[in-house]
């Protein structure tokens, strides 16, 4: 892992990010009143073939190489009771990924995107954030370094996506600190627990705030004392794709709970994010509002690994191949509608 950057140094950084290219989305919108079709016909794919475009800060938009990044950590709060699965299956689920037989395996071979699985000390979780912060400043500055760097070979396009055992719980923790609630609200099933195990959940929320709450006006403060490794790498990947002009689809509840914190830090953090789909995560819906994100897709999904963001990818390519690839009325002979 590289060495870290101090806060100061992150929130420079994010004071630093670049505007939209307002030339880029007019050129967009020019064309597009070109092609052979009625005005607005495609709906959403014509501002998401803008979107893509103003925050390339290039005309036209591309997606050829889009990529799939998916950042896995393990999380000291699992000791209480809050996950159903043993944090052994993180580590299983990265073989899987790396083997091929992941469902975000089959999406990313079904629109053709590049995916790339990034281990996060597996072998040392964080701390349980009931009892003492998850990491060092030392150490969170460092995973947000090492996401900003995870995306160094550049692509087209980036969807972020995560797995970790317990870090719905995380996830929870980082939503109620940063926009307030009962943990009630921010908690849910994760990958399947049962009531108990969703009480189990905010009462590690609640305590967790309860032990933190005299540092959590600080977004990166959050993020290190109730986050965790891929959260942290997740900000960062998000952050330094503004910095290298690359759009981002954000995935489910614990990647949209990493970005947040970026938000909370400066409103207009995430003007080069779409919200990739709505998970049936009972409280992404809400971040998403909070956030002021309306999502591509809502299939119910609840997996994580960067499914939804994978195949909300599929839907950006096709907006972007038909903003590209559509002939316009003079060079189709097509007559336009009269003046």
């Amino acid at each position: 892992m590289t060495s870290g950057m101090p806060f100061d140094d992150i929130r420079a950084l994010i004071k630093s990010m670049p505007g939209p290219d307002l030339e880029a989305a007019a050129k967009t919108r020019a064309r597009e009143a070109t092609l052979t079709k009625p005005p607005g016909a495609l709906g959403t794919l014509e501002s998401i073939s803008e979107f893509v475009a103003t925050w390339q800060h290039n005309y036209p938009p591309k997606a050829d190489r889009t990529v799939v990044a998916v950042f896995a950590g393990n999380h000291g709060v699992v000791a209480q009771g809050v996950a159903a699965y043993p944090q052994a299956v993180t580590a299983q689920m990265v073989s899987n990924f790396q083997s091929g037989g992941a469902a975000v395996n089959q999406i990313c071979k079904t629109f053709d995107l590049g995916l790339k699985v990034f281990e996060l000390a597996l072998e040392q979780p964080t701390a349980d954030f009931t009892q003492e912060p998850a990491l060092s400043e030392k150490d969170c500055a460092a995973t947000v370094a090492y996401g900003m760097e995870a995306i160094a070979g550049g692509c087209d396009v980036l969807c972020i996506g995560e797995m970790g055992i317990g870090n719905t719980t995380v996830a929870a923790a980082l939503a109620c600190a940063l926009f307030g609630g009962e943990p009630e609200q921010w908690v849910g099933p994760g990958t399947g627990v049962d009531a108990e195990g969703i009480k189990r959940k905010a009462d590690a929320v609640r305590r967790g705030l309860a032990l933190h709450k005299s540092h959590l006006q600080d977004p990166l403060e959050v993020l290190r004392r109730l986050g965790g490794r891929e959260l942290s790498a997740m900000a960062g990947a998000i952050l330094a794709a503004r910095l290298q002009n690359i759009p981002v689809l954000i995935d489910g509840y614990v990647a949209t709970a990493a970005a947040a914190v970026l938000f909370k830090a400066d409103p207009h953090a995430l003007d080069h994010c779409m919200a990739a789909h709505c998970s049936a995560e009972p409280a992404h819906k809400l971040l998403l509002e909070k956030i002021g994100k309306v999502p591509l897709l809502d299939l119910g999904m609840r997996l994580g690994e960067g499914s939804g963001a994978a195949l909300a990818a599929g839907i950006l390519k096709a907006a972007v191949a038909c903003h590209n690839g559509m002939a316009s009325f003079e060079s189709a002979g097509v007559s336009n509608k009269e003046s």
